[in-house]
């Protein structure tokens, strides 16, 4: 991978969808392209862990699998949505129309946009700039081929489009499909024209229609949701951006913990129950406690659970977020649904000049 490219690639198991995000590391700018409604958060997390600012959300197609993060994207950054600019005024949202011949810049790198229309007739494939990386969507998978028996699909069309607009890449371009269904994560274009079953090798345009004319498939059992709501870029039915929780301004980390910063927590003490989680001793260091806070050791905190009021939100604080993070899983795991971590623990929380109290509450 290029030393000059921010590269992640994410995985949806409900759908079997990667996603991937790329930045620039000079400027900070970053596309990402086909995302999932329901990792919204996650993704979210990952850009500004990173510190990214995202420029664009691409989609290679109109998915019939799962609902695209687009619009929540947009809506949480600003960055524009990019689609295939084949599916016309029907498709709501999508400020970035592309075909054939366009770029897609991010700081000092860009995406050529290569139109693969055959899986759908709105295909399409995003090259870097240097030409090492492909992302074919459903067009191309690994050692496999999008199917092509509805939303315009044809065969003949997407044999045409590998063979000409993805197999004409350099043979180490790496090919990052949308889905793999096998654990499977990327290939290459040598491999795949050499080892594809159903296109690689000397098949020719009868023998991959012929296959995929045969497949038989089910229908995707998203596709009544899927399609509609990717017509309008992923927008709920109400338009509200979804939250991680109701009572709070709670962010999901990319490590799949909920947080909320400690600024809000000193506001609202009387509406949320704090759960100090250190050890004994560390409760008389510098670092003090917070005002009101339970102390139940991390240590403890199973055998002990029944002891932490259900009738508030839950912040579990240690010295600096880690342990507490683990007292959230713990909690979750016995039931409560509502709790986050505080970020930064206590570090944090002296850091910024918030209140402190000494002693205990709840200790032996």
């Amino acid at each position: 991978m290029s030393d000059s490219l921010i590269f992640r690639q994410l995985f949806d198991a409900a759908s079997s969808t990667y996603t991937y995000l790329l930045g620039d590391p000079q400027s900070r700018q970053a596309v990402i392209i086909d995302t999932v409604f329901e990792q919204h958060f996650r993704d979210r997390a990952l850009i500004e862990e990173l510190g990214l600012h995202l420029v664009a959300v691409l989609d290679t197609h109109c998915h019939a699998d799962h609902v695209t993060g687009a619009w929540l994207m947009h809506l949480a950054t600003g960055c524009r949505i990019g689609i295939s600019k084949r599916y016309g005024d029907a498709l709501e949202g999508a400020d970035l129309r592309l075909d054939a011949g366009d770029r897609v810049d991010f700081g000092e790198r860009y995406l050529e946009v290569r139109a693969t229309p055959g899986h759908t007739d709105g295909c399409l494939t995003y090259v870097s700039d240097d030409r090492r990386l492909a992302f074919t969507g459903d067009c191309l998978l690994i050692r496999s081929a999008g199917r092509c028996d509805f939303q315009q699909g044809d065969a003949a069309t997407l044999f045409r489009s590998i063979t000409g607009q993805i197999f004409s890449l350099p043979d180490d371009c790496m090919i990052c499909p949308a889905h793999d269904y096998s654990g499977r994560t990327m290939s290459t274009v040598a491999e795949e024209r050499t080892y594809n079953p159903r296109i690689g090798g000397q098949a020719d345009e009868r023998d991959f229609v012929g296959f995929m004319e045969n497949l038989h498939l089910p229908h995707p059992k998203q596709i009544d949701i899927a399609v509609p709501a990717n017509m309008r870029s992923g927008m709920p039915d109400d338009a509200a951006m979804p939250r991680p929780a109701d009572w709070g301004p709670v962010r999901q980390s990319y490590a799949g913990l909920l947080e909320i910063n400690p600024e809000w927590v000193a506001e609202h003490l009387g509406e949320v129950h704090v759960l100090d989680v250190r050890q004994r001793e560390e409760l008389d260091e510098r670092l003090g406690r917070i005002p009101g806070a339970q102390w139940v050791p991390l240590s403890e905190l199973k055998d002990r659970v029944a002891e932490v009021p259900r009738d508030q939100p839950v912040i579990p604080v240690c010295h600096a977020g880690m342990r507490s993070g683990q007292a959230t899983v713990i909690l979750r795991q016995a039931g409560f649904t509502r709790i986050a971590n505080l970020r930064g623990g206590m570090l944090l929380w002296q850091e910024i000049g918030l209140p402190e109290a000494s002693g205990t509450s709840a200790a032996p």
